[in-house]
Order: C-alpha cells, then sequence, then structure tokens
C-alpha cells in the first residue's frame, strides 16, 4: 500500500512539475509575440504615442479607417476585436496606460455593446497567457469564478482555452507566422454583400448602465483621455432602431452616429458596413471632431 502511494506521488509530482515547465514555455513564446493579436501587440509594446485610439468591437475593426485620420496628420490606431465587449475595452485601456500610452482622444463604440454586462469568453482568452505577469490582468479577472484554477494551477489556463491560446496558436506565435490583425493599422474591411440584405433583429436589445463603460470614462478622465464615445451605422431595415434612442436616454453624451451612413450599397451585412461604407463613415466622424493639423 506505502509502495502504491509512493507511485502515486511520484506521479502527481511529475505531472505538476511538467503542466509547470509547460506553463514557463508557454509563456515565454507569448511574451515575445506581438505580430498575431492586437492583444499580444498591445502588451508586449510600450510608450507609443496616440493622436486617435479606437476602441470597440467589430463595429470598429470593420467601420474605422486609420489611414483617412494619418492623412490629416494625426497618429491613430484601430484596436477594435471582434466579438470583444465594453470588458475586454476597459481592459486594453488599463493596459495601454500601465504601458504608458499617450493618448490624446479614444473613439469607443457604445452602441450594442451597452445592453449586457458580460463578457467575451473568447477575448478573455487571449489575455490569460499573461495572467501571471500583469497585475493589472490579475485585478481585473479577480472576481471571476475561475480566478484561483486559472491563477495558481500551472498551465491550466492554456487547457482552459487552448481553442484560442493552446498549442497551434503558441506553435505560430513560436515561428512568428503574421496575422493580418495588425494590417491598415488594425482596420479589417469588408466586402460588398450580395444578394438582399437580411435585416437586423434588436427587439431583444435594451441598453443599461455598463460597468465597463462607467469604468472607460474614469480611466479617460484621470489620464486627461478626451474620450468620445459613440453609436456606429446599421442598416435602414434593422429592426427596433428605436434601441438607438434608448441610449441617449441613458447616456445622454454618447454621440448618435447610427444614421451617418444609410445607404444599403455601403453594408457587407445589416451591422457592418464594408470597406466603402467605413472610409465614408470615418470621414463622416473624422470631420464631425477633428481638423486637418497644419502643415510645416
Amino acid at each position: 500500500m506505502k509502495q502504491f502511494l509512493y507511485f502515486i506521488l511520484k506521479i502527481v509530482a511529475l505531472l505538476l512539475l511538467t503542466m509547470g515547465l509547460l506553463d514557463v514555455l508557454y509563456t515565454t513564446v507569448y511574451l515575445q509575440s506581438n505580430s498575431r493579436t492586437k492583444i499580444d501587440y498591445l502588451y508586449n509594446s510600450k510608450d507609443q504615442n496616440y493622436d486617435v485610439v479606437f476602441l470597440g468591437s467589430s463595429r470598429v475593426n470593420n467601420h474605422f479607417v486609420p489611414k483617412i485620420f494619418n492623412e490629416q496628420g494625426y497618429k491613430t490606431f484601430n484596436f477594435g476585436i471582434t466579438r470583444s465587449r465594453l470588458e475586454e475595452s476597459a481592459l486594453m485601456l488599463k493596459l495601454m496606460v500601465e504601458r504608458n500610452y499617450k493618448i490624446k482622444n479614444l473613439i469607443l463604440q457604445v452602441d450594442l455593446n451597452i445592453n449586457t454586462n458580460d463578457h467575451s469568453e473568447a477575448i478573455r482568452s487571449l489575455f490569460m497567457p499573461y495572467l501571471h505577469r500583469s497585475q493589472i490582468i490579475r485585478d481585473h479577472y479577480k472576481t471571476i469564478p475561475e480566478y484561483n484554477e486559472l491563477l495558481y494551477i500551472p498551465f491550466y489556463r492554456y487547457l482552459h482555452y487552448d481553442a484560442r491560446v493552446g498549442f497551434r496558436e503558441m506553435y505560430a506565435s513560436l515561428v512568428h507566422k503574421r496575422t493580418n490583425a495588425l494590417d491598415n493599422e488594425g482596420f479589417y474591411p469588408l466586402t460588398s454583400h450580395a444578394g438582399k440584405m437580411v435585416p437586423a433583429d434588436l427587439s431583444k436589445y435594451y441598453p443599461k448602465r455598463n460597468v465597463a463603460y462607467e469604468e472607460i470614462k474614469a480611466i479617460c478622465k484621470a489620464n486627461n483621455i478626451n474620450l468620445i464615445a459613440m453609436t456606429t451605422p446599421m442598416c435602414m431595415s434593422t429592426i427596433n432602431r428605436e434601441y438607438f434612442n434608448h441610449i441617449k436616454s441613458v447616456y445622454p453624451e454618447i454621440h448618435s452616429f447610427e444614421n451617418a451612413v444609410t445607404d444599403d450599397k455601403y453594408f457587407a451585412t445589416c451591422g457592418h458596413m464594408n470597406k466603402a461604407g467605413a472610409i465614408a463613415f470615418t470621414k463622416v466622424v473624422f470631420n464631425a471632431f477633428f481638423k486637418p493639423k497644419t502643415q510645416p
């Protein structure tokens, strides 16, 4: 019996050692990666200076063209991430501040993402390689149910989020295999839609006070960042467009741009503009809040 228990202890010790070594290996790889996702680029950079930063979901990723700002003398980057929510945007802003980013203006998408205080599990996973290294990330996630397992069990976070930060992604990061996430200063253009536009249905959406949005506002105020929160366009056939009016009743300071682009030819889907629509919309936003910088 003693021999059996001793054998089990050796197996457990070997397993924990292996998991610990794998944890160190994976983390080391991710700490030298900055060309796969906007999060690894952000985490592994510092001392950046931006006139304008864009944050939000796919409705930022596909809707704002930094080139239009850059051509007018501004330094900008689109940090929008498809499937992200305001919680992830808040954490990204915290990391920017921690990494000594100097940001003059933050353009934040606040529309469909304000109807929930939930998170995106897919995007949360991309922060996990840095959990042990970043107090900001630990503090942000310390109240989630699985926090202790993610923090204290070696390699658990890589197993738990294997689909996003497991072996395949680790290997791609190891060999520095680039993605297109950072192309076009973070803007990802969509192609035009084919066939009849399928209306989006917002009948089950209702805006509410959002914890992450409140947090973003506080961070901007503390760091002298000019926050420009706005809605972004949806096709005119959207069901329950009154949703956007309700946003103003909850947060009057949010700028209404859902009607800035209306023609279906500018949309890839009802909720996402194509490249031509993104260009048109970005020009509208620039003209509403900015002026070309004086050339020397």
